[in-house]
């Protein structure tokens, strides 16, 4: 769940606009094991929507107080929420999983997944859980379609559906008559509006391998009126972690600007309030794709020069240097594949620091040309726009600097840039650049932008730098 950063309107349940009808699906009957924070806002929100819902949980002071009509954490609207589910029926509580397992359709694990001393993922809870529901299922009448779904909702590393839940159900298979699917779907609920959050997500989405339990999902959630995205398994259980660590890192990003700005007399607080005014960079999802390091004229520099104001006050910004040694390390990382793998001959398709430019200022592409030469690899290079002949000013002193011999590498043609390479690395994504790939592919592609199309993706020998 998360916690949120004094973001969150305290609301009570009246002001959420709970759904009280059946669902559009039909009622389901639901399992939803662990009455923390999550499983129970989890549990009383399915029940106002008209499902039949049992929470479960070993401590029996999370299990009385619902059973009493009580919320047993605290959370703004939830008590009177609970309260309703209780008197109407719709809401119970157990501590015995074969009771709330009889004729369910869905089990939702919301378990807690506290951090191990090491900072790893404890996962004790998550197995327990899930043989809880697995030895359960051996006894219990089986609901009327024999499918069971087994729906992980806490937040857990990528892989822990494959490799952790589906070694339990293999240790405990299903009895004769029913047939378990599994499956991820993350919550994003803050601790003080988590009522709000549920009937207003960002996105429902459902990493499973099975259309089954994609389905089931869909109908459970459907009173929320959003489309339910069903995506890989790991593609879900990331999710989560690259949401709240990106809110950290924002929390973190308007604390740096605060800190340095204060001394120069500056309300970093209305920085900040036109800062996220600009939805179409700062609040958006531009920048936001995984690929190569960030370069140009004007990212750099600028990190750099609020790093030596932050120096010459005596002020740390952590996350700010750390940005830049991330950057440095995404250059070396694509080098280090390329000394990990075979062959000396290099086509570098793109050159300039972004598309339908040929700005070379602190373009990582250079760099990359740099010291792939430096390391003795012969490169041919190949852009569409950059002409040497017609560089002047910084662009070219910058170039001169670290390719003295870019004309001699250089060329117009990317088949003459393809033609005896052994590996390409490709930014362009000009259609000359792509057909030229496609009709003489080398033996490695590797992919730094991730938007050369399903075609080259297809090629043997493929490679995405982070995907």
């Amino acid at each position: 769940m998360y916690q949120g950063v004094g973001d969150g309107a305290l609301m009570g349940a009246a002001d959420v606009g709970m759904p009280r009808h059946e669902p559009v699906g039909g009622v389901m009957k639901v399992a939803v094991f662990g009455l923390g924070y999550v499983g129970s806002v989890t549990a009383a929100c399915l029940a106002a929507a008209g499902h039949d819902v049992w929470g479960v949980d070993v401590d029996t002071a999370k299990v009385d107080p619902i059973t009493q009509g009580h919320s047993p954490v605290v959370e703004p609207g939830l008590d009177e929420l609970v309260a309703d589910g209780a008197t109407s029926g719709r809401l119970h509580a157990t501590t015995d999983p074969r009771v709330a397992l009889e004729r369910a359709d869905v089990s939702l694990i919301c378990v807690g997944t506290p951090s191990t001393p090491a900072g790893s993922t404890d996962l004790t809870y998550i197995k327990r859980a899930v043989r809880d529901i697995a030895e359960a299922a051996q006894t219990v009448v089986r609901p009327a379609s024999g499918f069971h779904s087994i729906v992980v909702r806490s937040t857990v590393p990528p892989g822990t559906v494959d490799e952790v839940v589906e070694k339990v159900l293999a240790d405990v298979p299903p009895p004769e008559g029913l047939t378990f699917g599994t499956a991820m779907c993350p919550e994003f609920l803050r601790e003080g509006s988590g009522l709000a959050d549920f009937y207003a997500p960002p996105f429902v989405v459902v990493g499973t391998r099975n259309p089954k339990v994609g389905t089931a999902l869909t109908d459970l959630f459907s009173f929320l009126g959003k489309d339910v995205e069903v995506v890989d398994v790991r593609t879900a259980e990331a999710l989560k972690y690259a949401c709240n660590a990106f809110h950290a890192t924002k929390v973190s990003f308007a604390n740096e600007m605060g800190r340095i700005f204060r001394h120069f007399g500056v309300d970093s607080r209305e920085v900040m309030k036109i800062f996220v005014q600009d939805t179409s960079l700062n609040i958006s999802p531009y920048y936001l794709k995984p690929g190569f390091a960030f370069g140009g004229s004007c990212l750099p520099k600028d990190l750099r020069s609020v790093l030596h104001l932050a120096r010459i006050n005596d002020t740390e910004l952590p996350l700010l240097a750390g940005t830049l040694a991330t950057n440095e390390r995404s250059v070396r990382d694509v080098v280090d594949r390329v000394i990990a793998g075979p062959g000396r001959e290099i086509a570098l398709l793109g050159l300039s620091f972004k598309h339908a430019t040929d700005d070379l200022r602190e373009s990582p592409n250079v760099e990359l040309a740099e010291r792939l030469i430096g390391k003795g690899y012969n490169l041919r290079i190949y852009d569409a726009i950059v002409n040497p002949t017609r560089l002047v000013g910084a662009n070219l002193r910058h170039v001169q600097s670290k390719l003295p011999h870019l004309q001699r590498v250089l060329t117009d043609d990317p088949s003459a840039a393809l033609a005896g390479a052994d590996l390409a690395i490709v930014s362009a994504t000009d259609t000359a650049a792509i057909n030229a790939l496609l009709e003489a592919p080398p033996a490695r592609t590797i992919d730094l932008i991730g938007r050369l199309g399903a075609d080259v993706e297809a090629l043997p020998g493929y490679e995405g730098v982070g995907w």
